[in-house]
Parts: C-alpha cells; sequence; structure tokens
C-alpha cells in the first residue's frame, strides 16, 4: 500500500473526551467578548458575566463564586487575565466563564495559537506585534498536527446542528479537508476572528470535542 492510501492517524484522544463528566457545572464561553478591554470592563462589574439562568437546571440565581487568575503563556500586552466563575444557589453548579479570545486548555489567547501556526511567525496586520514571544517547538508541532488533522469529524457535527448555515458549510468541504481548511472556510463566511469563533462554536454544540 502505497503513502497516499494509508488511512489519516486518529486525532489525539484530548481532543474527543469520550466520556461525560459527572462534575456539576463546567466552561462557558463568552463568545460576544473578543478582547482585553470588553472583558476588563465585565469582569469589574458584578454583573457584567452574570446569566440569566443556569445552564445545568434552568433555575437561579447564580451569583460570583470567586475570581482566578489565568496565566496567558506567550502574551505581549496582558500576561494574566482574571476570570470569573459563578454558582447556582439551586443545583450548586459552579461555571467559569471564559471571553472568547481565550483559548480553552491552551493557556494562550487564541491570537498566540494563530500567530505560532502561520510560516513566518510574522504580524497580520499593524495593530498586531511586530515580534511575538517564541512558543516552544514542541507545542507548536503539536498545533500543526491538530491544524493538519482531517476535518471530517468536525464536519458531521456542523452537519448535524440543525442549522442550514453550518450545515452548507460542512457539506462544502472536501472529504480530505483538514482542520486549516475548515477555518478558512468559516472566515470566508465570518467575520472577525475565525479561530476563535470556530472553536466557540464547537464547544457550543458538542463540549467533548475539541478544534485544537
Amino acid at each position: 500500500m502505497s503513502q497516499n492510501q494509508l488511512p489519516p492517524p486518529e486525532s489525539e484522544a484530548c481532543l474527543f473526551r469520550l466520556r461525560s463528566s459527572s462534575q456539576k457545572g463546567g466552561t462557558l464561553i463568552a463568545e460576544e467578548v473578543t478582547d482585553h478591554a470588553t472583558h476588563e470592563r465585565r469582569i469589574c462589574d458584578p454583573d457584567g458575566y452574570r446569566l440569566p439562568f443556569c445552564p445545568r437546571c434552568g433555575k437561579g440565581p447564580l451569583h460570583v463564586h470567586d475570581y482566578r487568575e489565568r496565566v496567558l503563556r506567550a502574551e505581549l500586552r496582558k500576561p494574566v487575565a482574571l476570570i470569573v466563575r459563578l454558582i447556582c444557589v439551586s443545583c450548586e453548579a459552579i461555571w467559569q466563564i471564559l471571553p472568547l479570545f481565550i483559548a480553552r486548555h491552551l493557556w494562550r489567547t487564541w491570537n498566540v495559537v494563530r500567530n505560532a501556526l502561520r510560516p513566518d511567525h510574522q504580524a497580520s496586520s499593524p495593530s498586531e506585534p511586530q515580534h511575538w514571544p517564541k512558543v516552544p517547538p514542541r507545542t507548536v508541532r503539536r498545533w500543526r498536527a491538530r491544524w493538519l488533522r482531517p476535518a471530517l469529524a468536525l464536519a458531521q457535527i456542523l452537519a448535524a446542528s440543525g442549522q442550514a448555515t453550518w450545515a452548507t458549510l460542512a457539506t462544502q468541504l472536501l472529504p480530505e479537508a483538514t482542520c486549516a481548511d475548515l477555518v478558512a472556510a468559516y472566515a470566508r463566511e465570518h467575520v472577525g476572528q475565525p479561530l476563535a469563533g470556530l472553536a466557540a462554536l464547537l464547544y457550543r454544540l458538542q463540549p467533548r470535542v475539541r478544534l485544537m
């Protein structure tokens, strides 16, 4: 069998968490919070990230449980972000609220991840730093392997979402499309931060599956 006929390697186990967690609560993505300035304004307001009801039990109210510092590695402007956790008084579920620009599990912002995936590691716009702090080569190789893995499973999640926009996006992909192709297709239809936006969308549709 030639190299071109070999099946693609299986995705890392961490990208597909098959067992559902029995833990109450979890992480929610505030998809409308796309930058540090907006996040800081909301984190200073006790109601800034307060949910109208608990996603677990549908009741409430929810109160601020605590604040935690999230270290953002290889970040030039804001190396630490304050993250709020809310607790439901009805079921005691605890919800961590992450702004869109912070990548779950990666301990970095999506801008850092996107920059590391670019071959030249140069800023794509005048507003971005010309020289980013270096990400360890081993980490970059791991991200690029995920970036170039087959996107079939992710496309299936979009196709089964019940939303025509996402189903159309999934059906337009070629069978051999990678995650990079999927992000590029998403970027053609949506302005803003396509990598962060698609990761948040997939998490909303299927929390047990990760883009990166």
